[in-house]
């Protein structure tokens, strides 16, 4: 009897070989309260629920509900953690149905330098907004920006909720695990609908979105180093030879024998 193969979960394909029984090596997580973050794990317990928190390569993380995160970083920014340095999203949806959003803050003060870095986390659905921090910490804006670009994720009371990286009628979210690799059929003729118009679909083609595609045949799109020839020629399997200057042309460098070195004791 063949045991059935449970469904993978990871929607996108994968360009590596993993061993099926190859286990990776697990970071030790330390308890906060063991560590000098205690402190701030303290002035936390006091305003906000910690749901889960611990130390991993130096850097503590915290898992607060989405609720509390303006809060939460309010009170991180008075005990010094100044600067957010990151903000994006991880798409969970796959395993547990979940978005993870994390923000990074990092303490520059003198009293910090054991406890410098800080992680705060929470969990929020598909589909379901999370709160602007953008006034709390202005670095926010672009990310936010960016987290709604690539996931999807609406953030409320942002002053400005555009794309930032996609075109403004970009259609899907590319960092979504559920987008595929090369595109969809909207981004397969985007630019050629927007330059040219559909009406070139048929002249022109789809766009070749495979990152992982090479072809040895293609001199328009790929070059092969020692072997180049026009743009469009058919391709050669003519070495070149590869000078570093110019023949019969003076020299831009002095070109010094090497049958003849000679060792100097000094700068001259």
């Amino acid at each position: 009897m063949i045991r059935k193969k449970p469904q993978n979960k990871d929607i996108q394909k994968k360009a590596y070989h993993t061993d099926r029984f190859y286990q990776p090596l697990l970071t030790q997580k330390l308890a906060l309260e063991e560590t000098e973050y205690k402190i701030v794990l303290e002035s936390l317990n006091k305003e906000v629920q910690i749901i889960k928190s611990y130390v991993e390569l130096k850097q503590a993380v915290l898992y607060v509900k989405k609720e509390d995160v303006r809060q939460t970083l309010t009170i991180l920014k008075s005990l010094q953690y100044n600067v957010m340095s990151e903000m994006s999203a991880i798409d969970n949806t796959a395993i547990n149905g979940y978005f993870e959003i994390f923000y990074q803050l990092n303490s520059h003060e003198k009293s910090h330098c054991n406890r410098r870095r800080l992680r705060l986390k929470c969990q929020i659905k598909p589909n379901e907004d999370m709160p602007s921090v953008s006034d709390i910490f202005p670095a926010a804006n672009w990310s936010e920006r960016e987290c709604y670009d690539m996931f999807g994720i609406h953030f409320t009371d942002h002053p400005f909720l555009k794309r930032i990286l996609m075109p403004i009628d970009w259609v899907g979210f590319p960092l979504l695990k559920s987008y595929p690799l090369k595109g969809d059929e909207f981004a397969s003729w985007y630019e050629v609908d927007k330059i040219f118009g559909k009406e070139y679909r048929n002249v022109i083609g789809p766009e070749q979105r495979d990152s992982a595609r090479v072809d040895r045949g293609d001199s328009i799109n790929f070059a092969r180093i020692g072997k180049e020839v026009f743009k469009g020629n058919s391709p050669s399997e003519d070495i070149h030879k590869i000078t570093y200057q110019e023949e019969k042309k003076p020299p831009i460098l002095q070109k010094f024998p090497a049958d003849k070195p000679k060792i100097r004791e000094k700068r001259v």
